[in-house]
């Protein structure tokens, strides 16, 4: 009989359902569970985590789900691949280990990935002549004096593969791909060598299908009326093959929906190139891909091609590019988007007289079309408009004086301003994205493991 194994994903980012992968693990029947942490800004809040506390820096949601899932997952042998160490992968793995011993589990082996940690290395690389330039603009990141809060690299799958061939049976990373926590558990499994072009553009294929959660079993779905139950939405599992064909589906009884649109939908999401969707361990052609309904809730992938590694890792490096503010009124009765746009230049007007200028400030009038503003209609008489102003500038005096100028309208502007979200908009910092490529030969990583 055909191998297959079964990963489902339960978490497409920081902040996703907390009761999606206790489900997953309950009714799904799986042999691994992936779980999405990470995004390019979520680095950084992390590295500022690290900064004020040495015991932070990683997704803190993870340790409470584990608290909940542990005890299932030992039980069933069901192994879990996640990216929720962030920038401090031992520290994440000493607060499992701790949990583990409070609730009494035995044998618990827990391998954590390092090296794609790069920002301490960044004067290296320069004194090395590396330019590490900016994929958008082509400039160099040390051609200007830019405040690095965060640097690092999406390591290679196979990073994660050695974690898992040394029995671990949870495996902790920082930076790698999101398709990569699934690939893992493939090659790991299956042995797949690497330049198996196919198989692995198949199992990345898999991960990418995966990788957001419920967006490909419905949620976010564009005919998003015809998905049933999506309060209850069954998170999306792989069923994969050693050839590298699979079958998406999700859990029996749930919500929500897995058809050849919401596969398709979810496959072009981030994708760049269809032709190449390059990651660190192979180049991915997602026009090869066909997709074939076989039964309810059930569509099988197959045919996919693949080919070589660039000779190229990504980094994703985060700069502080100064601060912002925002505020937020709700403005109600006749001539709501008049009074809106009133109250807008007595801000400016009072903040232009304290002879205070912004690198950048922006206004929205919710409620008169602004998200799909040129394309919708703006209502002929809205009655009731939230007006949000912000402003950007390196100057955090400038941000702050900003701040003091949005509850005056409240008594010293027109009538009807009814509502003040969130008190005085206060300074926040602005993280901007650094994409570059580094020689791959560079970059090396480490695993280690522990048991309790």
């Amino acid at each position: 009989m055909t191998k297959v194994i079964r990963i489902a994903n339960g978490q497409g980012f920081w902040g996703d359902s907390i009761d999606a992968p206790v489900h997953l693990v309950e009714y799904g029947k799986i042999d691994y569970l992936t779980l999405d942490y990470l995004a390019e800004v979520t680095l950084s809040i992390m590295h500022k985590q690290k900064r004020k506390d040495p015991n932070l820096g990683y997704a803190t949601d993870f340790i409470a789900l584990m608290t909940r899932i542990l005890p299932d997952l030992k039980k069933k042998g069901i192994r879990v691949i996640a990216n929720a160490g962030g920038v401090n992968p031992k520290a994440c793995r000493e607060a499992l280990l701790k949990v583990a011993k409070d609730l009494g589990i035995a044998g618990l082996k827990v391998a954590t990935v390092t090296g794609d940690d790069i920002l301490d290395r960044l004067q290296e690389f320069k004194a090395q002549g590396l330019q590490l330039k900016n994929m958008d603009s082509a400039k160099s990141l040390f051609s200007e004096s830019l405040e690095m809060i965060a640097a690092n690299v999406y390591l290679p799958t196979q990073a994660m593969v050695d974690a898992l061939d040394l029995g671990a049976d949870v495996v902790l990373t920082g930076r790698c791909t999101d398709p990569g926590l699934t690939l893992a558990a493939l090659i790991h499994e299956f042995k797949w060598s690497n330049q198996d072009w196919d198989r692995l553009a198949a199992g990345t294929v898999a991960g990418h299908i995966l990788e957001c959660g419920a967006q490909a079993t419905g949620g976010n779905f564009s005919k998003w009326w015809e998905v049933p139950d999506l309060w209850k939405v069954g998170y999306p599992i792989a069923e994969v093959s050693e050839d590298g064909s699979f079958v998406v589906t999700k859990p029996e009884g749930s919500g929500g929906l897995v058809t050849i649109e919401t596969i398709s939908e979810q496959l072009v999401y981030e994708m760049g190139d269809p032709h190449q969707y390059i990651t660190p361990d192979c180049v991915a052609d997602f026009t090869s891909i066909q997709l074939t309904e076989i039964g309810p809730q059930r569509i099988s992938v197959t045919g996919v091609k693949g080919y070589p590694k660039t000779p190229f890792l990504k980094v994703s490096g985060a700069y502080h590019k100064g601060f912002k503010a925002t505020g937020q009124l709700t403005i109600s009765g006749p001539r709501a988007l008049d009074k809106a746009k009133l109250c807008t230049e007595i801000v400016w007007k009072r903040l232009d007289r304290a002879g205070i200028q912004f690198e950048h400030r922006d206004v929205e009038y919710l409620g008169a079309s602004t998200v799909h503003a040129g394309i919708a209609a703006i209502p002929l008489e809205p009655s009731e408009i939230v007006l949000r102003l912000s402003v950007k500038d390196r100057d955090k005096r400038k941000v702050e004086r900003f701040g003091r100028e949005c509850a005056p309208l409240i008594t010293a502007g027109p009538p009807g301003v009814t509502g003040f979200a969130g008190g005085r908009p206060k300074p926040e910092e602005i993280v901007a994205y650094w994409p570059a490529l580094i020689p791959r030969e560079l970059i090396h990583w480490d695993v280690s493991m522990e048991s309790i």
